[in-house]
């Protein structure tokens, strides 16, 4: 046995080493994405049956009705990821127009026909009890419109007009569109998601720098033109200023997470989904799980996130596809922000925007395309040069054993 040999048998049986091994598998990235995503997914539906128990008995008179909704978008949803896994990249370049056009027409039509929930006229009836929330597949439509309409241009993007038209106009006027609806929450996901295909496609930084202060300037007009806005702001300020209004879902949630210990009260056994804790299966689904499986349990989910996260931009990093580049990076500023900007909000490091997070709450028009988008990258993943020559390796070993 060589020296060479013997150092990497060494390092192999070290979980280090074996880590190193793992992650250096044509097929990684790939594993990565369905692993993270489908525990989350999991442990979303175990969270909603958990957490809307008490809301769904006194609404619809049985337990489980909310949690059998949510299990019907996860079906939906992981069917729509499994066909998007086995799309290929052209197909998402062909399809981007029709799937902008669709999202674009959603949007102006939920103006018109649109019905109010809670404040925000940004949903459509569809059936019975359930609606279509246009803001949501708006953020996949932009996703797969601008990286097919930026991998097109010159590939240094070295003019103003080649980097910011028509993506920036179309995307300040489909962030006006959502805004318009009350959707402030996904108003912001449209611009990290432009913000992230900016990035991604070498825009200089001193463009940032405009858009940050452009950005910072239209939150303020925004928040100061709704009073609601502004009193979220102030009780984010000072919670305690008014405990039993606006700072009650913060304070609550804030104490939810705190009774929570190290391994939690129990699964079923939280006491804030009683009624203490408002929008306990959507917005503030986290405070339930670190009340029921502790740190451990917010640990867990922060651990899937991150691990989900690399999985997409590591994507995003390695590919030779500027189209893939450009939509992964686009997904994950989508994802990573909205999860950062929902845990945030609960533990009162950020204003309450009224974002779920993603994967875990409740609702289905959040949860599918959020599923949909992934598994787009899922089939990016697996058409990078490497990945195919493993599954073919793997097909045709596959083929002599049955022989």
């Amino acid at each position: 046995m060589t020296d060479t040999t013997a150092r990497t048998r060494v390092a192999a049986e070290r979980p280090e080493g074996r880590l190193a091994i793992m992650l250096r598998h044509p097929l990684s990235t790939y594993y990565l994405l369905l692993g993270t995503t489908l525990l989350l997914l999991i442990l979303g539906l175990i969270m909603v049956l958990s957490a809307s128990s008490i809301e769904s008995f006194r609404v619809h008179g049985s337990a489980y009705t909310l949690a059998e909704r949510q299990a019907m978008f996860a079906v939906l949803g992981v069917v729509a990821m499994i066909f998007a896994s086995r799309t290929s990249v052209q197909f998402w370049r062909g399809f981007s127009w029709v799937l902008f056009a669709l999202a674009f027409g959603l949007l102006v039509a939920v103006l018109f026909i649109g019905v109010e929930v809670a404040g925000q006229r940004n949903w459509i009836d569809i059936i019975g009890p359930f609606r279509l929330q246009p803001s949501e597949f708006a953020k996949i439509a932009l996703v797969v419109w601008g990286a097919s309409l930026l991998s097109q241009r010159n590939r240094r993007l070295d003019s103003w007009s080649s980097l910011l038209l028509p993506l920036l106009p179309v995307a300040l006027v489909m962030m006006l569109l959502v805004l318009m609806e009350g959707d402030f929450g996904n108003t912001l996901m449209l611009g990290a998601i432009t913000v992230g295909l900016l990035f991604a496609a070498g825009a200089p930084m001193r463009l940032f720098s405009v858009l940050a202060g452009a950005g910072i300037v239209g939150i303020v007009l925004v928040t100061l033109a709704a009073p609601y806005r502004m009193q979220r702001f102030t009780s984010w300020l000072n919670p305690d200023a008014d405990r039993l209004g606006f700072g009650w879902q913060v304070t609550q949630g804030q104490y939810a997470l705190g009774t929570g210990g190290f391994w939690g009260v129990g699964l079923g056994a939280s006491r804030e989904k009683w009624g203490s804790l408002p929008e306990a299966h959507t917005d503030f689904i986290f405070p339930v799980i670190g009340e029921e499986l502790g740190l451990f349990g917010t640990l867990a989910v922060l651990g899937l996130f991150a691990l989900l996260a690399f999985a997409i931009f590591r994507l995003s990093r390695t590919t030779n596809d500027r189209f893939v580049r450009l939509a992964a990076a686009g997904v994950g500023s989508w994802i990573v922000f909205q999860a950062v900007v929902n845990i945030g909000g609960v533990l009162g490091l950020l204003p309450i925007t009224g974002v779920p997070l993603p994967l875990v709450s409740y609702g289905g028009s959040s949860l599918v395309p959020t599923l949909v988008a992934l598994g787009m990258l899922m089939a990016f993943a697996k058409a990078e040069p490497d990945a195919r020559r493993a599954l073919r390796r793997r097909s045709t070993a596959e083929s002599l054993r049955r022989r």
